[in-house]
């Protein structure tokens, strides 16, 4: 069932609420057959998972293929992986199917206690183990019970720099090591931390070196968003000023979920025409709603990681973070202080550094609250 509101904040319910990315689910697609895995990588919010969804309601279409998404970006060690992708396979595989009854007699055989869901009614799993190479030897078991399966097995794993955090030194190592004798499965690995998943894959030091083909996700082209905006707002008989959707694309910086949160609540105040100044109501709307995360985010920064903030969400974007012209005006003090700062910011995913052929562009990851700082300083 549709919602009453068709510009989705989060989740995917159908390609007609989903705005493009036609070429990366080619992409994607081109790799799975040709028997890739793929490194998929993006910023926070830039419609990472969403695309993952619609790319396997695009292979849903096909018999011979399945497909398993698990996200790991709660996981801490290599027990909450085995236990989220045991989930996962449970959770897709219904035991009532052939598949789901042979997953279900695999896991007897690592004693676990299977459980359900009060409100969701997803399959819950802990396993009990006396030693690591218990879990190890579990692991292995699941990705070779799908390798087995008949169907071809797209299984895309998302936020999975987090195993570089896992207490088990050899994670990356065991792996790569179970995966790559795998041939009827194709993997997905995708992630936010950019420089944490290039230094998983690009490094010739680690296992997974060189193993994927990479998918880097951009923002979406501003025509095409301004035609899927403007036909959402039609479909649903309401008219749209092209300034309008013009200056939704420019205060959001076309980022896609800052540009679905907008149109919602333009789409939420029912307008019949929605005119510049209806979306720039919403736009304050958005930054009051929003003020108790930014103050949050004050609490949490020091002063002068604070002031760097707000000097970079004043200039939009900053190519050099040590140039003395910036420096001076914000006073923010020795280009070894902006350094500094900055890559405390890029750590905490507060400050944002987009790589062209040429430069480094620099931004406030969040949207809001760029726009917030902006206003209010």
């Amino acid at each position: 069932m549709n919602p009453k509101n068709p510009f989705l904040i989060k989740g995917y319910i159908s390609p007609q609420l989903f705005c493009d990315r036609e070429k990366e689910v080619k992409d994607l697609y081109n790799s799975v057959q040709n028997g890739i895995d793929t490194t998929l990588v993006s910023p926070r919010r830039m419609g990472k998972t969403g695309l993952i969804f619609r790319f396997f309601d695009f292979l849903s279409k096909q018999k011979d293929i399945q497909t398993i998404y698990v996200d790991i970006y709660s996981a801490r060690s290599l027990n909450d992986f085995i236990k989220l992708l045991a989930e996962a396979i449970l959770l897709k595989f219904s035991i009532r199917t052939s598949i789901g009854k042979q997953f279900l007699e695999l896991i007897k055989g690592f004693r676990p206690l299977i459980t359900y869901d009060a409100i969701s009614g997803e399959p819950q799993i802990q396993i009990a183990y006396h030693s690591t190479q218990e879990k190890e030897y579990t692991l292995q078991g699941l990705l070779q019970f799908l390798d087995k399966q008949s169907p071809l097995i797209v299984l895309a794993i998302d936020e999975f720099q987090q195993i570089t955090d896992f207490p088990e030194k050899n994670m990356e190592a065991l792996l790569r090591t179970y995966i790559q004798p795998l041939k009827n499965v194709r993997f997905i690995f995708c992630g936010s931390r950019k420089a944490m998943m290039m230094n998983l894959f690009s490094n010739a030091k680690r296992p997974f070196f060189s193993s994927t083909r990479y998918l880097f996700l951009d923002k979406i082209d501003a025509s095409v968003y301004a035609a899927f905006i403007k036909n959402l707002f039609k479909k649903n008989g309401i008219k749209t000023e092209p300034d309008a959707i013009d200056f939704i694309l420019s205060w959001t910086k076309c980022h896609t979920f800052f540009t679905q949160s907008l149109c919602n609540m333009v789409y939420s105040m029912e307008n019949e025409l929605v005119t510049i100044d209806v979306v720039k109501k919403a736009c304050i709307e958005l930054l009051k709603r929003n003020e108790s995360v930014f103050f949050q985010y004050r609490q949490l920064l020091t002063t002068a990681q604070w002031n760097f903030l707000i000097a970079v969400a004043k200039e939009g974007e900053v190519k050099q973070l040590t140039a003395k012209d910036f420096i001076n005006r914000y006073g923010i003090g020795t280009p070894a202080d902006a350094r500094r700062i900055s890559k405390s910011l890029l750590e905490k995913e507060l400050l944002l550094d987009t790589n062209t052929k040429t430069e480094t562009v620099y931004q406030v990851y969040d949207v809001f609250l760029s726009r917030w700082l902006e206003r209010e300083y």
